[in-house]
């Protein structure tokens, strides 16, 4: 890799580190208000993989989600605002190749994904034990995951032209993608017409892989999760790929 994408990389990893308290402290906050609520209400009432605690089958959920929304949230705000305020140019101009370009952002994105998400476990391990059934995929699942929403956050700051149209793709794609997959529940617990609709979701799989690696019990194999979520991550990169290699409403 050159100099232009350490720089690059450099530059996005100082953007969201400069203001943790908004880009990480307050996601661990809304997964702590989350877990207080959801765990106070459904404690009694909600049963799942056995004799697990519900507080302890949320806690994975939310992690995930926090890894996912602020992974896409990293590279898609950075983006936008470098298009509306016009120095998304000191970016282009610098011989960056779109692979470096591509790189350091999603590499940014899994970073800050991963720094909440590990705020998040901390934060809610005084809450419930955790259990660690197998690690490994618990890191991969994290990995590929930031890598999606970093590289999905990547395709809609290209897309979008202000700042509105950025908010529309993350309200009717990510929140739906993120709130439907099973951070709350198990899909099992669902009607079979709404579990067979689950599985089109790639978000599920992420989650349901990810929870496999703490309890090792999850709705679907986890090799099926993986080759879910690593197929996505491929299309996904091939598609940002391709648009920063046409300049698709990056040059004029």
């Amino acid at each position: 890799m050159s100099g232009g994408f350490v720089t690059l990389f450099y530059k996005e990893l100082l953007r969201f580190w400069k203001v943790a308290f908004q880009t990480v402290a307050a996601p661990v906050l809304t997964a702590m208000l989350y877990l207080l609520i959801f765990s106070h209400v459904l404690e009694a009432r909600v049963q799942v993989y056995g004799s697990l605690r519900y507080t302890a089958f949320l806690v994975p959920g939310l992690v995930m989600m926090s890894i996912l929304q602020n992974a896409f949230s990293n590279s898609s705000s950075s983006l936008i605002q470098s298009k509306v305020t016009g120095n998304i140019i000191f970016v282009l101009l610098p011989p960056i190749s779109y692979r470096e370009f591509y790189a350091a952002y999603v590499l940014a994105a899994m970073v800050r994904g991963v720094i909440v998400g590990a705020g998040v476990l901390l934060v809610t391990a005084f809450f419930t034990p955790l259990q660690f059934a197998h690690p490994l995929w618990i890191f991969a699942f994290a990995l590929i995951a930031g890598g999606v929403m970093g590289s999905l956050g990547v395709v809609a700051g290209i897309w979008a032209d202000k700042f509105d149209q950025l908010a529309a793709f993350q309200n009717f794609l990510i929140m739906p993608l993120t709130f439907l997959s099973g951070v709350f529940y198990s899909i099992h617990s669902l009607p079979s017409f709404w579990q067979g609709v689950s599985h089109f979701n790639p978000v599920f799989y992420m989650i349901d892989g990810f929870r496999y690696g703490f309890f090792g019990v999850s709705d679907v194999a986890p090799w099926q999760s993986f080759a879910v979520a690593f197929v996505s991550l491929l299309v996904l990169a091939a598609l940002t790929l391709n648009f920063l290699r046409r300049g698709y409403k990056l040059r004029g």
